[in-house]
């Protein structure tokens, strides 16, 4: 989740290159002789601050903490098992010191702490597995729902661009005139909250 600005930035410049794709098929005739300044002269152009909309968007918040939850949940979980093995590991070294094991049962009692780590070890590959993949699948679905709602929201605007803004990215200069950073969030977080109420009813 430390790249979700690059990731949010990446998505919107995949939005602009699609707005503007659909514009400028229409009309390279007329773009074909002039300058970058003059294409975009008379645009309707507005942008979305991508670490506000991070912050104030219900989702993301709601998906950064289930996997801060998933995420120590595992590690407690490995480390109570990790506690577990080292204690046998300890019992097999003081019954061995004390003479208390055969040749055969000591190198039973190896085989077995062997084993158990190799397990301990592939529950832990695995589990960081799932929760990657299902963190992976939550990020397109996040991305998806942001794509999909700046595509609707220009069919009602017809903007030829929406782009996204952060500081010390690509933009040096935005007009806040064209800030619909909180009308974005508004209508993220009210589609959100309706999906939500209806996976409860189900």
């Amino acid at each position: 989740m430390k790249n979700g600005l690059l990731i949010w930035n990446a998505v919107l410049t995949v939005a602009v290159a699609f707005l503007g794709y659909q514009h400028f098929s229409h009309h390279s005739s007329d773009s074909a002789g002039g300058s970058i300044s003059d294409a975009s002269k008379g645009k309707k152009i507005v942008y979305v601050q991508a670490d506000s909309l991070l912050k104030n968007y219900e989702y993301y918040k709601d998906f950064q903490k289930e996997f801060e939850s998933k995420g120590f949940q595992l590690e407690n979980d490995l480390a109570n098992k990790g506690r577990s093995f080292q204690n046998k590991v300890a019992f097999f070294q003081q019954r061995a010191q004390q003479g208390a094991l055969s040749q055969d049962q000591a190198q039973a009692a190896q085989s077995q702490l062997a084993k158990e780590e190799q397990d301990i070890t592939k529950y832990r590959d695995d589990q960081l597995r799932k929760l990657d993949e299902e963190r992976i699948k939550k990020t397109e679905e996040f991305y998806g729902n942001i794509f999909e709602y700046i595509k609707n929201y220009n069919k009602e605007n017809g903007y030829e661009f929406v782009l996204g803004y952060s500081k010390g990215g690509g933009i040096l200069f935005a007009d806040a005139n064209l800030d619909v950073t909180k009308k974005m969030v508004e209508g993220l977080n009210k589609e959100y909250k309706e999906k939500e109420a209806a996976k409860a009813k189900k």
